[in-house]
Order: structure tokens, then C-alpha cells, then sequence
């Protein structure tokens, strides 16, 4: 068997100068809407609010953690870490994911301790605040969740589903105080068990995040569509007859390819070669994301791809 040796030696492109520029503008909005929440929830007496304003602290931290990661995982790849840094980005989206299960921990606690604690329903103004705050986070969620989608990056796309699921607590929240202040006597705790719906969603989306982190984190292959195709641009290559094996991993944003390639037997060291070579360039025209392109060559023989 001849390897033809080709190192995921490319630079990894930063997964988007304008994520990172997302997760530093995360970090401002939802610093500034968790004192906001927190001041009316106190004032308000609208434990969901205090509940939400939370869920905005853990997002904060959320997003430093994302840019953090970002930032790691822009580094080219150098002697220490040949792959690159890419695993930085996966590890910052579990990261988020335990924030988001620490957060629907903590309103839930609080949640049943205010339902058990008879007080007064929430005042009407608060609906106004979370209004905004419904506003702000839905829009900000979508420019994240462009930018991950853009990127590919597990990270970015946490930090957008960590946005919505402060955008989700805060309408579980309004829901909760209108019927509480709409219902009257009796409806006080409405609130209350708004929050704890909204902890619910937000520890199932962080269930959903984490998987997707740990996936990645373990050499889990891509889908479908990133296996064909790259055996469409292996295949297409003028004297590839048949691929006997095909490994893909992601890291961060990049994709490593390793690939067994059949090729007529007669062919020399040289040809095969510049074969290999040709098939790497098809790879990385299909697949612009793979930073490394392993291929190694093999004789052709039918009975083995059968």
C-alpha cells in the first residue's frame, strides 16, 4: 500500500470574525437585561422575572465562554496540537449546555419555594419589561443561530439556542404573570409555575446541546451528506476506480478526511501520486471546510469493493 502523505498542515480559518463579534455583543445585552430583570422582578414581585434574570446571568457567562472558545479554536494548528484547536469550540458548547442545566436547576429550587410561600401577584408593569426583553433575545438568537449555521461551529449554535431559551423562559414568564394578574385572587403562584415550565425547556434544549458537544468531542462521523459528498469527488477523479475506505471527523469547523482510493495496479509511485494529489484537490473543492486530506492509494481489486 502507498500513502500519499498530505498533513492537515492548512491554517483553519476563524469560524467567522462575526461570531466572536456576536458573542461579545451577548455578553453586553444580556449583562445589561439581567440587572434590568432582576430590579423589576424584585420591585414587580414577579419571581419569573428573577427567574429570568437567571437564566440572562448564565447566558453571560455563556457567551464569554463561547468567545473564549472561538478565539482558541482560530489558532492554527502548530507541533503541540497538528490537528488545530478546533476541539476548543465543542468543549465551550458543553460548557453552555451545563450552565443551561445549572440554570433550570436553580429556578426550579427557587420556583417550588416561592409556589410553597404564599405573597402577592406580580405587578401589571412587569409584562412591559419582558415584552423588550422577549424582543431583544428572539432577534439576538436568530443572528447567532445564522452565524453558527454559516460557521458550522457547535459553540455558536449553543450560544444561539442559549439565547432562545432565555427569549422561551421570558414568554413562560409573561404568560405566567398575566394569568396571575388577569386571574386575581388565587393566581398569585401563576408566575411560578411559569418559571418551572421554562426550566423544563431550558434543561431539554441543554440535554439536546450537550449530546451534540459530546458527539463531536468523540470522533462521531458526520452525516450523510458530508460522507457523499466527498466520495462524489473521489470518484469523479479521472483513475479512481473504487474507494475501499472512508474516515471523516469534525473538529470545530474543519472537517479531517482519511480515504483508501483503488487505482489500476500498473500504475507507478509517481503517477499515483500526482493522483492523490488530484483527489485531495477535488476533496477540498467539494468540501472547502476539510483542513486535512489524508489519501492513501491502493491497487484495485474487485473482490475487495464488491
Amino acid at each position: 500500500m502507498t500513502a500519499s502523505p498530505h498533513p492537515p498542515t492548512s491554517p483553519v480559518s476563524p469560524p467567522l470574525p462575526n461570531a466572536q463579534r456576536l458573542a461579545q455583543v451577548g455578553l453586553l445585552v444580556n449583562a445589561g437585561l439581567a440587572v434590568i430583570k432582576l430590579v423589576a422582578g424584585l420591585l414587580g414581585n414577579a419571581y419569573a422575572l428573577v427567574a429570568d434574570a437567571i437564566e440572562s446571568a448564565t447566558d453571560m457567562v455563556g457567551s464569554l465562554v463561547v468567545w473564549g472558545g472561538l478565539r482558541i479554536a482560530s489558532r492554527d494548528p502548530d507541533a503541540q496540537y497538528p490537528f488545530g484547536y478546533g476541539r476548543a469550540e465543542a468543549l465551550a458548547g458543553a460548557v453552555v449546555a451545563a450552565l443551561m442545566f445549572g440554570a433550570a436547576a436553580g429556578i426550579t429550587v427557587e420556583a417550588i419555594r416561592e409556589i410553597r410561600t404564599p405573597h402577592h401577584a406580580p405587578a401589571p408593569w412587569t409584562l412591559v419589561v419582558l415584552l423588550v426583553v422577549i424582543v431583544v433575545k428572539e432577534t439576538l438568537a436568530k443572528r447567532v443561530a445564522s452565524a453558527g449555521a454559516a460557521s458550522g461551529s457547535t459553540a455558536v449554535t449553543a450560544d444561539a439556542w442559549h439565547h432562545r431559551s432565555d427569549a422561551i423562559s421570558s414568554f413562560a414568564a409573561f404568560v405566567g404573570i398575566t394569568a396571575a394578574v388577569v386571574g386575581g385572587e388565587g393566581w398569585e403562584v401563576a408566575d411560578d409555575w411559569a418559571a418551572l415550565v421554562a426550566a423544563t425547556i431550558i434543561a431539554v434544549n441543554g440535554m439536546l446541546l450537550l449530546r451534540r458537544a459530546l458527539h463531536e468531542l468523540m470522533d462521531r462521523a458526520p452525516g450523510p451528506a458530508v460522507l457523499s459528498c466527498i466520495s462524489e469527488a473521489a470518484l469523479g477523479t479521472s483513475g479512481v476506480l473504487a474507494i475501499e475506505k472512508l474516515k471523516v471527523r469534525k473538529t470545530g469547523t474543519a472537517f479531517y478526511v482519511d480515504i483508501h482510493v483503488q487505482a489500476d495496479p500498473s500504475m507507478t509511485l509517481h503517477e499515483a501520486h500526482i493522483l492523490s494529489g488530484r483527489v485531495k484537490g477535488a476533496i477540498r473543492r467539494q468540501l472547502p471546510a476539510a483542513a486535512g486530506v489524508l489519501i492513501h492509494m491502493e491497487p484495485y481489486e474487485p473482490h475487495l469493493t464488491a
